[in-house]
């Protein structure tokens, strides 16, 4: 089965096509929707080789499942939610992993624990100020941080708002963590 696969293609077409074996309703699919599993991975602070490895899964996942896709217009939430769930089970899999340092010498042992010390106590405070946002602002801020590539419209399809408020969002969110950062002390400059 052989699809146009312009722009106006709809998703279960494209989803129908990519099933029986055509290659560029496959392509199209693939275009279409990797900038959203991409925001989804980079979201969960996932490194750029754990969010490839997400997103490589999420399309495997699609090709063993996509006979159980009941709604392909939902095929975006679809993707999001899975993957969401390889991120969790990559963010798993790193906090079982043992890190192991080369060996320095004493002199640069000494230096860069100080400024490790400064760096991680800044980085604690900021990550604490963070977490004092809503779960919404720290989805938006996530995903803008992480996928700066990403138009408005797609940041918009992965954390669920309209598009035109995704300007705005990211606006009073960095306000707030501005805010609750300087109220911790992070910024020389005055509560505003």
């Amino acid at each position: 089965m052989q699809v146009n696969t312009s722009s106006g293609t709809s998703e279960a077409d494209l989803l129908a096509a990519a099933e029986q074996g055509d290659r560029a309703a496959w392509s199209e699919l693939v275009a279409r929707h990797t900038p959203t599993v991409w925001a989804v991975a980079r979201a969960h602070r996932l490194s750029r080789t754990d969010a490839a490895d997400v997103v490589q899964n999420t399309w495997l996942t699609l090709i063993e499942n996509m006979k159980g896709i009941h709604n392909p217009a939902r095929l975006s939430a679809w993707l999001s939610t899975t993957a969401r769930r390889h991120s969790l089970r990559a963010l798993a899999a790193r906090r079982r992993e043992i890190p192991v340092d080369e060996p320095r010498s004493d002199s640069l042992v000494t230096e860069a624990a100080d400024v490790d010390v400064v760096q991680e106590g800044w980085n604690a405070a900021l990550w604490k100020a963070f977490g004092q946002l809503s779960d919404h602002c720290q989805r938006v801020l996530r995903v803008l941080v992480h996928s700066p590539e990403l138009s408005y419209e797609q940041v918009a399809a992965s954390v669920g708002i309209a598009p035109g408020s995704v300007g705005p969002t990211r606006g009073r969110c960095l306000s707030e963590l501005r805010r609750k950062a300087a109220l911790a002390g992070l910024f020389e400059e005055g509560v505003r």
